[in-house]
């Protein structure tokens, strides 16, 4: 007879334990053995069990449990199940991290990676086969807009697979906060319907209580022009802004603004010279919200860099040339100050739509999910390359669910209170999809097409550097080759760093709502004879500023239920060797962490981001 003991971990949520009785089979080199019905995980924490096998097993390979339903079923989180007995060299790890539903067999195989070439003997080729096959049942590719990335099939969180749901600390605290901030907006919403805005300071009835100290700054100095360049390198939108290498074609210079053009040119020659194309905006319809057209715009910014790194804007043009009219007002900073300020507005709005649907949906949410859902469907849990992507998935799929269902849907938010709403949002998305190219997601490819690489007031540029240099050291220690790190180096970065850069600014930079407004509700100027009451006129009304403040603050405050990037506390290797890898990389995260900690207590301006302890390890809100 062979003693085998077996300790079984059940989550930690309240919800996590399960009154049914669970059957477990050891399965070794050797044979199978069924244990029986031999436990009930109700709420303890961690159990464990002492039987006796008459059969030598050999080498452990899987585990395999089913939870039988009683008069009532209920559902179990089983973290993890450990093995001791003969032929187990120690302790064999066996991960599961997942719910077990129904009375489904579930094989759970010891936690040492394994490709194919690992597996001469095709011990694991069944359970690879039929897991897939499980897999890709479960998780199918879905449908939501015609030339838009394929989602996960649902059209809502119930649809989805329990595995990628949130569960109860995450669920509660996401439905508590969204129901109070609601109830706030529908208070005090229905009483900004009958007040209207006369002057710039009456946005100050909508800035949020709980402010960031970068929020009051910018309220503060939302005008000043070293401000608005400052938000192309490091704001809420650091994707857009490139080195101009000519003139753009769609600048057309009057004669009068000779000395421009020279100065242009000059910055051109000495690479000082940037630029800002909204041009993905041109032609997109603009929303109706309340039987009132708002209006969108496609500026160029063209800026220059100062030699102590303060980007400042030259010329602002509103919308390309047309065939047939006259050429676009070109807006200068030495322009009357009101007019000046109208063009800056403009350029903020037309950021506002780029950045919520291009960087941060398209480019942070979306790919996430194809990445995500690709992975489980194409990849089996024995394999390094899953277990090293899979805790970079957590909750991404129910809050893109969440997205698709409240945000971009019908009668959303995009469509109540953003001027690109009502299928114009869409039509972005689709133009952004189309121009998607894979330098783009990689930071040392995407700064150096865009000429940033050298531009040491990027905090953004040299973070995400840093970022990607101790992500990208991490898979290459699993032997990978160059060009699958690069990519999976870029699969981690696009589902934690690039997602941050583009999310945790938000409440800094939109707060205060002239420096991000969400619509424009009269059309861009086309003189320069600009008064406050225009600038007024154009903003949004107390009511969409209002909704704008409440769901900036709701989605960019800090989650209570929050793991930072490589610090989830699931073990899906058994093995040593990738245990140390994620201790080095928790390590150099550390390090990365304090040396930005240290260079932003020097700056004017932090930028925080990419910190390594606020970058969330996956997409999840």
């Amino acid at each position: 007879m062979s003693k085998y003991r077996i300790r079984v971990a059940t989550g930690d949520s309240l919800l996590a334990g399960s009154s049914n009785l669970v059957q477990l089979w050891l399965v070794g080199e050797h044979g199978e053995k069924d244990l029986g019905k031999i436990l009930r995980p109700i709420r303890i924490r961690e159990v464990q069990l002492e039987v006796e096998v008459s059969l030598y097993l050999g080498r452990l390979l899987l585990v395999k449990l089913r939870k039988h339903k009683g008069l009532v079923g209920f559902d179990w989180f089983c973290k993890w199940i450990a093995v001791q007995g003969p032929g187990t060299q120690g302790e064999a790890f066996f991960p599961c991290y997942r719910w077990v539903q129904g009375n489904e067999i579930i094989c759970l195989p010891e936690g040492t990676a394994r490709t194919v070439r690992d597996d001469p003997q095709n011990q694991f080729k069944k359970h690879r086969e039929q897991e897939l096959e499980e897999r890709r049942k479960v998780y199918r590719w879905g449908f939501w807009k015609e030339g838009l990335i394929l989602p996960i099939v649902g059209n809502t969180q119930w649809d989805l697979p329990r595995n990628e749901r949130f569960r109860e600390d995450k669920d509660l605290d996401f439905s508590l906060s969204l129901a109070k901030v609601l109830k706030d907006l529908a208070l005090k919403g229905t009483l900004d319907l009958t007040n209207s805005v006369r002057r710039l300071e009456d946005f100050n009835k909508v800035f949020p209580r709980g402010k960031t100290p970068l929020a009051e700054r910018v309220r503060n100095s939302w005008k000043d022009d070293a401000l608005f360049g400052y938000q192309f390198l490091n704001g809420a939108n650091p994707m857009l802004l490139r080195r101009s290498t000519s003139l753009p074609s769609r600048l057309v210079l009057p004669p009068e603004m000779e000395d421009l053009k020279t100065q242009l040119e000059k910055e051109l020659q000495t690479g000082s010279l940037f630029e800002a194309d909204f041009s993905l905006l041109d032609g997109v319809k603009p929303n109706v919200i309340i039987f009132k057209q708002q209006y969108v715009a496609a500026p160029l910014v063209m800026l220059k860099l100062q030699p102590d790194g303060r980007l400042l804007p030259m010329v602002i043009q509103l919308q390309p040339p047309r065939n047939g009219c006259p050429p676009p007002v070109l807006f200068l900073p030495s322009d009357p100050p009101m007019a000046w300020l109208l063009a800056k507005i403009w350029v903020r709005s037309s950021d506002f739509q780029l950045h919520q649907l291009q960087s941060h949906l398209l480019r942070g949410h979306l790919i996430a999910e194809v990445i995500s859902v690709a992975t489980t469907r194409s990849l089996p849990s024995l394999h390094p390359i899953y277990k090293l992507l899979i805790p970079h998935f957590r909750y991404t799929m129910e809050i893109n669910v969440l997205a698709r269902s409240n945000l971009v849907s019908e009668w959303g938010i995009f469509d109540l209170v953003v001027s690109t709403g009502s299928g114009g949002h869409v039509d972005i998305l689709q133009r952004a999809t189309a121009g998607l190219t894979y330098r783009s997601f990689c930071p040392p490819d995407d700064l150096a097409d865009r000429g940033l690489l050298d531009v040491k007031s990027s905090l953004y540029g040299q973070d995400a550097l840093r970022l990607w240099g101790v992500i990208s050291r991490f898979p290459i220690s699993l032997e990978s080759r160059a060009q699958l790190c690069h990519f999976i180096t870029m699969c981690i970065f696009t589902c934690t760093g690039q997602h941050a850069s583009t999310h945790q600014g938000q409440l800094d930079w939109y707060s205060w709502i002239p420096n991000g407004p969400c619509t424009m509700q009269k059309p861009p100027p086309i003189s320069k004879d600009v008064t406050e009451k225009d600038i007024v006129d154009s903003l949004p009304s107390l009511h969409q500023a209002r909704t704008q403040k409440t769901f900036i603050k709701f989605l960019g405050r800090r989650q209570p239920v929050m793991v930072a990037l490589g610090q989830h506390k699931e073990s899906y290797f058994s093995d040593p060797g990738p245990q140390a890898v994620l201790k080095q990389f928790q390590e150099e995260l550390a390090a990365l962490d304090k040396e930005i900690e240290v260079r932003n207590a020097g700056l004017d301006l932090p930028y925080e981001y990419l910190r390594p302890s606020m970058v969330e390890n996956s997409v999840t809100i």
